[in-house]
C-alpha cells in the first residue's frame, strides 16, 4: 500500500458507522474487524493528482525504500528552480533527461512522468479542485490514459490520497490474498498458490455486502495479511 505524506488525516466520511455496517451486513468480515482492531487509516489530499501520481509511478516494481530514495533525489533537483519539495508539470517536462536518469529514474519510468506532465498540463489529468468533484470510474479513466498508470494506481490514489469510501481493488495481491485468509480455505502458515485466491468476480460478489464500504473493507483484508504475518499485536480479549 502507498505510503501517505503532508499531515495525512483521517478520511472525510464516517468510519464508525462503515465498521457498524460492515459488520452487520458480513459477520465474518466482522470477526477479522474486531480480530484487526480500530480502523486507522490516513490520507493525504493535499497532494495534487499530479504529485500523487509522480510518486505512484516511481514506487511501481520498487522495494520502498529504493523508491523513496529516488523520489527524494528527484524533488531536490528541482530545488534550484523551486526552492521547495514542489514541483510543476511544466518543470518535468522541461528539465533534460540527464536530470532524470541522475535522480535513479529508468528510461520507462522518466517516459511516463513525462506523458504525465503533458497530460497534466492539456487537462486529461485533472486538477485537485475538478478531481474531487468526479466519480471514482470517471477518474480512473481520466488517469488510465497516462502511460504506466493503470487501474491498481488509480484504485491506490482513490483508497489512500481522496479516501474515496467505496474501492475494491481486486487485483491487489494483499487483499487477494486477505480475502482467501478470511473466507476461503488458506490458513495462516500455507504457502500461497494461485489457485488460492479468489477471481475478480467471486470478490465482487462477495463485496456486495460492504456497499457503500468497500474501501474500509479491502483495508481489513490487508490486516488480515498482517495478523496471518504476525505483523500485528492482537486485542487481548481476542486471544482467550
Amino acid at each position: 500500500m502507498p505510503r501517505p505524506h503532508h499531515t495525512p488525516r483521517s478520511p472525510r466520511y464516517d468510519a464508525a458507522q462503515a465498521l457498524l455496517d460492515l459488520s452487520a451486513a458480513d459477520p465474518r468480515l466482522g470477526k477479522l474487524i474486531e480480530r484487526a482492531g480500530p480502523f486507522t487509516l490516513r490520507v493525504s489530499s493535499t497532494q495534487s493528482p499530479f504529485e500523487a501520481l509522480v510518486e505512484s509511478i516511481i514506487y511501481q516494481q520498487l522495494h520502498g525504500k529504493a523508491a523513496a530514495t529516488i523520489h527524494r533525489r528527484l524533488l531536490e533537483s528541482f530545488y534550484p528552480v523551486t526552492a521547495n519539495e514542489h514541483f510543476a508539470a511544466q518543470h518535468l517536462l522541461d528539465c533534460p533527461n540527464e536530470q532524470l536518469r541522475a535522480a535513479g529514474l529508468s528510461h520507462n519510468k522518466s517516459l511516463a512522468l513525462r506523458d504525465l506532465a503533458a497530460k497534466t498540463i492539456d487537462g486529461t489529468v485533472p486538477t485537485l479542485i475538478r478531481i474531487r468533484r468526479m466519480s471514482d470510474e470517471a477518474i480512473i479513466e481520466h488517469l488510465t490514459q497516462v502511460r504506466g498508470v493503470g487501474r491498481w494506481t488509480v484504485e491506490m490514489l482513490l483508497i489512500f490520497r481522496l479516501g474515496r469510501p467505496n474501492v475494491l481493488p481486486v487485483d491487489d495481491y494483499g487483499v487477494r490474498k486477505g480475502f482467501a485468509l478470511t473466507f476461503g480455505k488458506l490458513k495462516p502458515t500455507d504457502k500461497v498458490t494461485p489457485a488460492d485466491l479468489p477471481k475478480p468476480d467471486v470478490m465482487h460478489r462477495r463485496a456486495k455486502k460492504w456497499q457503500p464500504w468497500s474501501s474500509v473493507a479491502s483495508w481489513y483484508l490487508w490486516r488480515a495479511c498482517d495478523l496471518a504475518a504476525g505483523k500485528l499485536t492482537l486485542p487481548l480479549d481476542s486471544k482467550t
